[in-house]
């Protein structure tokens, strides 16, 4: 068994495994950016390295910097987490040159399924059917308009080496073409690293159904669960289950048996996840994501099995601690994963929210888990991913543990930034939802979230420019207690008793979704913080109201700030690679 573990990730991944290990008596070390010093991670790991550095670029992806940390650990394992570093097969090879574990898959087999062309290649081998697209990496604009041609639009931009939605844009016209492919590209080497793309067919209302597995280096693989992940915005899952249900009869054991062979025809051990589009009665390889994935707990709480124990096993050299049989005996009831991302869900447009997190306060009761990277106080940084934390619900059938998680997410208290919340509770409470009828695309195509909005702070008085923030507490009126909200200025909260500190919690974090002031001034401001990534208009253009006038990375994600009004572009403010805050003006219209 390994005695020292290395997590080379943050957030609420590096938290899972730490406490694995330490429920396993081994110890752990965290790495961490210069705005990660006092995060969660850092502070619950036995040891704690600097990799230096703001950016994902400048640390998490730092691999001399993570390497150095593992020589001054003296670490004989590495956690690679989800993201970063963790289908990247140099820095797997990198790892095991030293002699250190590598806790995920040979690098060879991470070369070919990693690698989403590759890995179509392989599940033909394995006898899985593929949606049509592209068995090589795509170069040109011109390879793309022919293959719309052919097949028809829509289809399907993705990074090559990515995963999650990352990088994989959708073109319905060759019009299209151009942009799509350049944002595909940023976003993608923002995220892995690396900016190889492929096509496929988009297919029209699919389900994306996956099939996670575990092989040991004995040449033994199982099939644990599958999991549903048709709840999605932007390609990204909000909401994911345990099991897939609402299929014809076999089509379950089917995905898990073609899982497996396609494991097996690159010799693959450790966790990963095999994944498919489900489409009337038929499913399709999509790709295999050579990782632990976001929402593994779901498996874990209908089957028992700590998925990250098991990673550390088979790295360890020990043989799978069940066989087939005994994995399917272990199923019981059903799981639901809400991912809690800090995100503004108002009027369907999902804009990015960081900032302090100045309350957090996660649910509990029977069935219920919260697996969290944050605490109250922390600051969801705009460099990094926005996953706060995740909520696991079990019940002894899908609607018990629907009806629970709407219970546990109606107890769940986050201030300081926008989350999902109110998204995922009119997800669930959907009919559609419920009778199992959504798919990939019908949170955008089909959910109403109009009347979702951001909160609005005050205008503080005339000469008072203390910020406000957003706080909860409770009023009796007649003996009968209410819970209210309301906007106070942001100042630190004095206690009686011996003198202590107090954080200052920082001002609530809102905006709008398009990006422009308040009654179409003509001052397009930016909703959040983040970079400009590229300025789509020139001063003296004609402009219309709604059109996208730059584009803004924050958390990884490409937004587009439109104009409120029509009219003639006066002043540009910022160009590609100005670093911006929230409510900064980038654009003047008049």
């Amino acid at each position: 068994m390994l005695k020292k573990i290395l997590i080379a990730n943050r957030g609420e991944i590096a938290v899972r495994v730490i406490r694995a290990a330490r429920e396993l008596g081994i110890k752990t070390v965290a790495v961490y950016s210069e705005l990660d010093r006092e995060a969660l991670h850092v502070r619950l790991a036995d040891e704690a390295y600097a990799l230096g550095g703001t950016t994902a670029a400048e640390s998490y992806l730092n691999t001399e910097a993570i390497l150095r940390a593992i020589d001054d650990s003296g670490a004989d394992g590495v956690h690679p987490g989800y993201g970063f570093f963790s289908e990247n097969a140099d820095f797997a090879r990198a790892i095991t040159a030293k002699g250190v574990a590598f806790i995920g898959p040979p690098p060879a087999a991470i070369d070919e399924m990693g690698d989403k062309v590759s890995s179509r290649k392989a599940a033909l081998r394995g006898g899985a059917p593929i949606v049509p697209g592209t068995t090589e990496f795509v170069e040109s604009v011109d390879e793309i308009v022919a293959f719309g041609r052919e097949f028809g639009y829509p289809i399907a931009i993705k990074a090559a080496f990515g995963g999650g939605g990352r990088g994989m844009k959708v073109v319905r016209s060759e019009a299209e073409v151009q942009e799509a492919m350049d944002s595909a590209k940023r976003e993608s080497k923002a995220f892995f690293g690396r900016d190889e793309i492929y096509i496929e067919r988009y297919l029209t209302w699919p389900r994306h159904v996956e099939v996670q597995i575990v092989g040991d280096q004995h040449g033994d693989v199982v099939w644990v669960s599958t999991r549903d992940c048709s709840a999605q915005r932007r390609h990204q899952k909000l909401i994911e289950e345990a099991p897939a249900t609402h299929m014809g009869p076999g089509i379950e054991e089917a995905m898990g048996e073609a899982a497996i062979k396609a494991a097996k025809a690159v010799g693959y051990y450790n966790a990963g996840t095999v994944e498919f589009i489900y489409q009337d009665g038929e499913f399709f390889f999509l790709e295999m994501n050579t990782r632990l994935q976001v929402e593994h707990p779901v498996t874990e709480v209908i089957t028992g099995i700590d998925l990250v124990e098991w990673q550390i096993r088979v790295a360890s050299g020990e043989p799978l601690p069940m066989t087939q049989a005994e994995v399917a005996a272990q199923r019981r009831g059903h799981a639901i994963e809400i991912r809690i991302n800090a995100e503004n869900p108002a009027g369907g447009k999902f804009l990015p929210s960081p900032g302090t997190i100045s309350k957090l306060v996660a649910p509990d009761g029977f069935g219920v888990r919260f697996d969290a990277g944050y605490e109250s106080g922390d600051t969801v940084s705009q460099y990094y991913d926005n996953l706060v934390g995740k909520l696991i619900v079990w019940g002894k059938d899908r609607p018990t543990a629907i009806a629970r998680t709407i219970r546990a997410l109606e107890e769940m208290v986050v201030e300081g930034v926008a989350t999902t919340i109110p998204a995922d509770l009119a997800i669930l409470q959907h009919p559609d939802f419920q009778a199992m009828e959504h798919s990939t695309k019908w949170v955008e195509e089909v959910l109403d979230l109009s009347d979702i909005e951001p909160p609005k702070a005050p205008v503080p008085a005339e000469g008072d420019d203390t910020p406000l923030m957003q706080r909860s507490t409770t009023v009796e009126v007649n003996g009968k207690r209410f819970g209210v909200k309301m906007w106070v200025p942001d100042v630190p909260m004095v206690a009686a008793g011996p003198a202590k500190a107090a954080k200052k919690p920082a001002r609530a974090a809102g905006g709008s979704g398009s990006g422009a002031a308040a009654g179409g001034s003509g001052n397009v401001e930016v909703p959040m913080q983040g970079t400009i990534v590229k300025v789509l208009v020139e001063v003296g253009q004609d402009v219309e109201a709604g059109q996208a006038v730059v584009v803004l990375e924050a958390m990884k994600m490409e937004n587009q700030i439109n104009a409120e009004k029509s009219g003639k572009v006066k002043e540009i403010k910022v160009a590609a690679g100005d670093t911006v805050g929230a409510g900064d003006v980038v654009v003047v219209i008049e």
